[in-house]
């Protein structure tokens, strides 16, 4: 569907690559194996591209709260943001948006032995869009219709990393570590 706005006719896309769940890292434990899958691209309204950069920080705690929102509404225990967790998750999402590495999950298994935290599991979400007004709540709704995602979301995590990135050409792109700790 296309809206003419005043910006002309502007198109809006979300796409995820499907959750990932670790294998055992030495030095850390892990009873998941591995899901991955190929990039999902789901199709949404359109709405007007807008010029206005986003403030990354304000994203990264919405999609904190939305997320959490969800795991209380399903009975599940509160995420706890861990700063260096996040610090690994911004580094993701600006790679990303710069180019620098595909929209992939590519380096996670370095992202999370980088961590100095002694974890028995770890899972990440990661999505891309452009040209939503609201990026963040794209992101969730995209990962919360996707059951990898969605697995990672509801999964025995108890700390998490949101790193939120933008670049020139108005992508967003949205990393989610998530580690279970003893």
């Amino acid at each position: 569907m296309f809206r003419q706005t005043a910006f002309g006719i502007a198109l809006s896309t979300l796409v995820l690559a499907s959750g990932l769940t670790t294998v055992p890292v030495p030095g850390h434990s892990s009873t998941n194996k591995p899901t991955h899958n190929k990039p999902l691209s789901i199709p949404s309204n359109q709405v007007a591209a807008s010029t206005t950069a986003f403030n990354t920080t304000a994203l990264e705690k919405s999609v904190f709260d939305k997320i959490n929102r969800y795991r209380v509404s399903k009975g599940l225990s509160k995420l706890s943001i861990n700063a260096t967790i996040t610090r690994q998750a911004r580094i993701h999402s600006q790679n990303m948006a710069n180019g620098k590495v595909p929209f992939s999950h590519q380096g996670f298994k370095q992202r999370v032995t980088a961590l100095p935290i002694i974890y028995n599991s770890a899972g990440e979400n990661v999505a891309f869009n452009q040209g939503y007004s609201d990026p963040a709540s794209e992101a969730v709704t995209g990962w919360l219709n996707s059951p990898g995602h969605l697995k990672n979301i509801k999964g025995k995590y108890n700390l998490t990393g949101i790193g939120v990135a933008a670049n020139k050409q108005g992508e967003v792109y949205l990393t989610q570590i998530f580690l279970q700790t003893n």
